[in-house]
């Protein structure tokens, strides 16, 4: 461990941004944490429906405040993205070529999750498994590929995006809910906000990237005003004070974003620049920085897998023959919260090997294998298995 982790500080480059790591992989384990908290697969008459501790626990709505961490992700591919394409224009590599190499990237990932889950929902038919069962099997599994759409589209407008005010798209989420909302409009016009809901991070990161995002007060300005907006969208606007989607519910923030979504998400962007700093004063430690880095190179299969790690346990569990507290039951209470949480390591364990599975198709390139790279004016060998670090990427490869 500690070679790993000397090799990881020897091969990152002097100038990266460490603390905008931090950010993604944050980013990426509030959402799977998110997800194995308050999603359920109860087990009723030998077939398996989903649900929520957000349905009959409403005082746990303070659990989607802290991962619904969406807002975040959005702020920092944004930045990486936009820093990226301005570097490529000035060693003159086009637009398509630049949007090709990021999109393929996304997509490696991808390819594998839907071909594993193809051959097993054909297989689980084969054997019998009940079509509602494997209808909310691949619910879980697919829901999460909405994301990585929209992250694509948004890339693929970069070029667009830099020039874009952020307040022009919080202009357009403003006024289609007002029409959805208070003037009794079409439920479907709500589906515009996907695109505008989340482009407000992602333009803001391009204000963040041309470097006019310095300085707390501009920070505090965002983090203050996002949250007072979002609580008074909360009390007095009839809004959901859920970050998630609740079955049952009317209204959702996240399906489609809402603008206490946006709101909320302004407000973690505000959070997410004041914890810059002291980001990078931890990071300056090497294991610090070293496990930062593990989790990034795999934030892909991390995002992909969560789900399917989630379920492997489950299904594990009903082969004992028993309905498992936390895991199979309907979480209507706190004891299933706090059972979930015994079940939560279990889950890691899970996503572990997952991860030793598929984090190949990521990386895209041989396991084990190691290239050299300079750092300062020695040429010092890679990091097996790490491809972001040992090429010395000024940011992510990956999207």
């Amino acid at each position: 461990m500690r070679e790993l982790i000397r090799r990881i500080e020897l091969a990152t480059p002097p100038g990266r941004d460490r603390a905008v790591d931090a950010l993604r992989a944050l980013a990426i384990l509030g959402v799977v944490l998110g997800h194995w908290l308050v999603t359920a697969l109860v087990a009723d008459s030998g077939t398996v429906h989903g649900a929520s501790p957000l349905q009959y626990l409403p005082r746990l709505a303070p659990v989607s405040w802290l991962f619904q961490t969406l807002a975040v992700f959005f702020l920092v591919g944004g930045r990486v993205g936009a820093t990226s394409y301005a570097k490529g224009r000035a060693r003159g590599v086009g637009y398509r070529q630049w949007l090709g190499a990021r999109l393929v990237r996304l997509s490696r990932p991808v390819a594998a999750l839907l071909v594993v889950w193809a051959v097993a929902a054909a297989v689980m038919l084969v054997a019998g498994v009940g079509a509602p069962t494997v209808h909310t099997l691949l619910k879980l599994v697919l829901s999460p590929l909405w994301f990585l759409l929209v992250f694509a589209g948004l890339t693929a407008a970069t070029p667009l995006v830099t020039r874009l005010h952020p307040l022009w798209p919080v202009a357009v989420v403003l006024h289609v809910d007002l029409i959805r909302f208070g003037l009794g409009g079409p439920s479907w016009l709500g589906w515009v906000n996907v695109a505008a809901g989340w482009l407000v991070p992602y333009c803001l990161s391009a204000v963040w990237a041309g470097g006019a995002l310095k300085g707390r007060r501009t920070a505090w300005t965002l983090l203050l005003g996002g949250a007072a907006v979002t609580a008074g969208l909360v009390l007095w606007g009839g809004y959901p004070a859920s970050m998630v989607g609740v079955p049952g519910s009317r209204i959702s923030n996240l399906d489609p974003p809402t603008l206490a979504a946006v709101a909320f998400g302004l407000a973690q962007c505000g959070a997410a620049l004041l914890l810059l700093g002291p980001l990078r004063r931890a990071l300056a430690r090497p294991a610090a920085w070293a496990a930062v880095a593990l989790v990034n190179l795999s934030a892909m299969t991390v995002f992909l897998w969560h789900q399917t790690a989630m379920m492997a346990v489950t299904a594990v569990g009903m082969l004992t023959g028993r309905v498992l507290p936390g895991l199979h039951t309907v979480p209507d209470g706190w004891g299933w919260v706090l059972t979930r949480l015994v079940w939560l390591p279990v889950f890691a364990a899970a996503l572990l090997v997952c991860w030793a599975a598929f984090h190949p198709y990521e990386q895209g390139r041989r396991r084990g294998r190691s290239t050299v790279v300079r750092t300062g004016t020695a040429p010092v060998t890679g990091v097996p298995g790490v491809p972001g670090v040992a090429r010395g990427e000024t940011h992510h490869g990956h999207a």
